[in-house]
């Protein structure tokens, strides 16, 4: 009886550790859940996604009909958002963010299902010999960003993601957690967003930034190599 009820404490316990990208920040608000933000399919359990090959790759969409479900948040280029986690982010991870040009609009299903995604922002963990890697991102419950200022308007998907590393030594150990928000960019630019990628397509489970043993780094080791094209500033 003993033996189970500690199994089923730390049982508890590792699930209370992950959580869901609930709510879109923008201009200092945070705006309440899954209003902008589509439903991801850990509402329930928090579960997050492991597989680089699956559609749930893109925004881990509870079902078709979240994206008509869900309202369209007009911002202007260059203003700060983010997303707010219903829970601490405990895991040691690397953060990224991406815009996608939604076609025919954000609400659509169908928007941004090829090489569309372009990547704005991104924060790894920094490495010395002497410290190894550190994760300065660990246990936040929030993440800000910049829409680039030369973005163009118009609807767009935000895709924020944390992948989460204390996992990851094995192939399909890196957890995902991540979710999208429907955005209507005004006042926008004239930039040429690139390199553009595809979810699924962007990531390969053997990425040195997905596949990497964080508490026994290998030989030669000489910093995080961040999975996914470079950011692209504008």
């Amino acid at each position: 009886m003993k033996a189970a009820f500690v199994a089923l404490t730390a049982a508890a316990s590792f699930v209370s550790a992950h959580y869901q990208f609930r709510d879109l920040i923008a201009n200092g608000t945070t705006t309440t859940d899954w209003t902008y933000v589509r439903m991801t399919a850990n509402h329930v359990d928090s579960h997050p996604q492991t597989d680089v090959t699956a559609s749930a790759i893109r925004c881990f969409e509870d079902s078709d009909s979240v994206a008509a479900n869900t309202s369209t948040y007009s911002v202007a280029a260059g203003a700060t958002v983010g997303f707010k986690a219903d829970n601490t982010m405990g895991h040691p991870g690397y953060f990224s963010a991406y815009l996608c040009k939604a076609s025919p609009s954000a609400n659509s299903s169908a928007a941004c299902t090829g090489s569309s995604w372009f990547k704005i922002w991104e924060w790894s963990p920094s490495y010395s010999a002497s410290t190894g890697l550190v994760f300065d991102s660990q246990n936040i419950n929030q993440f800000t960003f910049t829409i680039p200022k030369s973005t163009p308007s118009g609807q767009y998907l935000l895709r924020g993601e944390q992948i989460a590393l204390h996992l990851s030594g094995t192939s399909g150990g890196a957890q995902f957690y991540l979710g999208c928000a429907q955005l209507n960019i005004v006042s926008g630019g004239s930039g040429s967003p690139s390199p553009l990628v595809a979810f699924p397509g962007a990531y390969k489970a053997t990425d040195p930034g997905i596949l990497i043993n964080i508490y026994a780094l290998p030989s030669g080791f000489t910093g995080y190599t961040a999975p996914g094209p470079k950011v692209w500033t504008g």
